[in-house]
């Protein structure tokens, strides 16, 4: 276990969705630079830095050395063993299979792994965010593939086990906005008793520092609430925010407010954010999932 080295994968999920749910089905992780077109693995080979760092690296790895799969956004899948490699030109296996624009298909260097299921999240849905404080140095963040030497396996896996860092894999709205909306729509599903503020030179009130609180409603006692949309995990700051709205909301109407912070961040708060959101006044703290059902038409 002493010898064995820790490698970041970078799993291109925003290139081909689903992708991770792939490399979790296979139990491998991959990458591309088909052999037909002239990426080769041993000898002269067509191809730029991209290829050349990826080819040197995954040569590098063994079995018995572990992968954490780096998805977009500071998160991360899960962290899995290495168990063999498929990596040699002829063993060129697609995950993504060949079509029009890829008549090679991509991801077909796969390289196998067992997942460790004790560390990180239970259901495959959800991954896990970064905290801020746990960095990378950009040379092991920005390539496909590297070998990660500023954090340790064990660091990875106690970020990992920890829930408040857990997070939905596709539970993010593409903007703020839009969550806001729905909330401004639809405020009964946030709080039951939740409607719209009925004065609209409130509801539209811009702050002393230019700002606008997202949404403002008013619940079952009549009180005003100031909701706050976030598309990532809760910050003290965005509480701060949140409370100097509250403040300019009761100087000018006179009422007390209360503030909710809706976020797609981990359902258990980082001990910080918690203790600033029970601070006075205290913030409600929401998070959201999203969720999409079909059903058949007739």
């Amino acid at each position: 276990m002493s010898d064995a080295n820790l490698w970041n994968v970078t799993c291109m999920e925003d290139q081909f969705p689903g992708m991770w749910q792939r490399w979790f089905r296979h139990q491998s992780v991959a990458v591309g630079w088909p052999p037909a077109v002239g990426f080769r693995l041993e000898g002269k080979t067509e191809g730029g830095k991209g290829w050349s760092q990826a080819r040197n690296a995954i040569k590098q790895i063994e079995a018995g050395d572990w992968v954490v799969v780096a998805l977009q956004g500071r998160r991360v899948g899960r962290i899995g063993q290495v168990t063999a490699k498929a990596i040699a030109d002829k063993e060129w296996n697609p995950l993504v299979p060949a079509g029009p624009d890829m008549p090679n298909g991509e991801m077909g260097r796969r390289i196998l792994v067992r997942w460790d299921l004790t560390c990180g999240p239970d259901d495959l849905d959800s991954v896990v965010q970064l905290p801020d404080d746990f960095t990378l140095k950009p040379a092991e963040r920005r390539p496909v593939v590297s070998r990660l030497g500023s954090r340790t396996l064990e660091e990875f896996r106690k970020v990992m086990t920890d829930p408040s860092n857990w997070v939905g894999l596709l539970g993010r709205f593409g903007y703020e906005k839009a969550l806001s909306d729905y909330i401004a729509l639809y405020p009964h599903h946030l709080e039951d008793g939740l409607l719209p503020h009925p004065n609209k030179k409130i509801r539209e009130k811009v702050f002393e520092n230019r700002s606008r609180a997202d949404v403002l409603l008013i619940d079952r006692n009549g009180s005003p609430v100031i909701v706050e949309c976030k598309q990532d995990s809760p910050t003290v700051a965005a509480i701060e925010q949140l409370r100097k709205y509250i403040r300019c909301l009761e100087d000018e109407t006179g009422r007390t407010a209360r503030g909710i912070l809706v976020h797609g961040g981990a359902r258990n708060l980082r001990p910080d954010v918690r203790s600033k959101a029970q601070e006075q006044p205290a913030v409600k703290m929401v998070q959201y999932r999203l969720e999409v059902n079909f059903a058949p038409s007739s």
